[in-house]
């Protein structure tokens, strides 16, 4: 079984001081026990979740880079998100910030 989570739901477990991030916290649980069950996401529900967690942290918005302009860095497909935020970034005066240690030039979010 596959589910595709609401940005309410996903919202709800992103939040550790959301009144029901219990219950779908618990749900997400369950499901990691099931053998054929499959939380899936999709280009509507990503970013109304980032556009909420955004606005609690007074965050601007930027997301007018080409995609296709990528750092030399960059030689994988797993890559490429990285390499367009971090050209995002560039373009913005910005430094990607991170918990991925292998990107060059971005702040790594420490423990």
């Amino acid at each position: 079984m596959k589910y595709l989570p609401d940005v309410k739901a996903l919202i709800a477990l992103g939040f550790l001081e959301h009144s029901l991030r219990s219950r779908v916290a618990r749900w997400v649980r369950g499901l990691a026990r099931g053998r054929d069950t499959q939380l899936i996401n999709c280009p509507i529900s990503e970013p109304g979740f980032i556009r909420v967690l955004s606005q609690a942290p007074q965050c601007g918005f930027a997301d007018d880079h080409n995609p296709g302009q990528l750092p030399g860095w960059v030689k994988t497909a797993k890559q490429t998100t990285d390499g367009h935020l971090a050209e995002l970034a560039r373009a913005h005066g910005a430094i990607p910030a991170t918990l991925d240690e292998h990107i060059p030039g971005a702040f790594v979010i420490q423990e």
